[in-house]
């Protein structure tokens, strides 16, 4: 992904709230679960940490990208976006 394809998905998401909140208890695979059906369901998903969780916000987007097969867009502060086109007819058309 190219910067200009992660700037449009960027602005795409700045519309958007965060579906998934990560807190103390981090990363569990009932919410990793969660956010790969939400992936299947939206392409672009935007995820936030709680001030209660001690891991950093680009660890565990790393971490749900690798599990999820998505990909980071954007770790702002606490909030972090994900895309994963879908395999049959993706809803969002990036720029070349």
């Amino acid at each position: 992904m190219n910067s200009r394809q992660r700037a449009y998905l960027g602005s795409l998401a700045s519309e958007m709230s965060p579906i998934f909140q990560v807190g103390k208890a981090s990363l569990t695979p009932e919410l990793i679960a969660a956010i790969d059906e939400a992936l299947e369901k939206r392409e672009l998903i935007k995820v936030s940490v709680l001030k209660n969780c001690i891991d950093e916000p680009k660890e565990i987007a790393t971490v749900i990208a690798e599990r999820t097969q998505s990909q980071v867009v954007k770790v702002i502060g606490k909030k972090m976006i994900f895309y994963r086109p879908l395999k049959k007819n993706p809803k969002i058309k990036l720029p070349e």
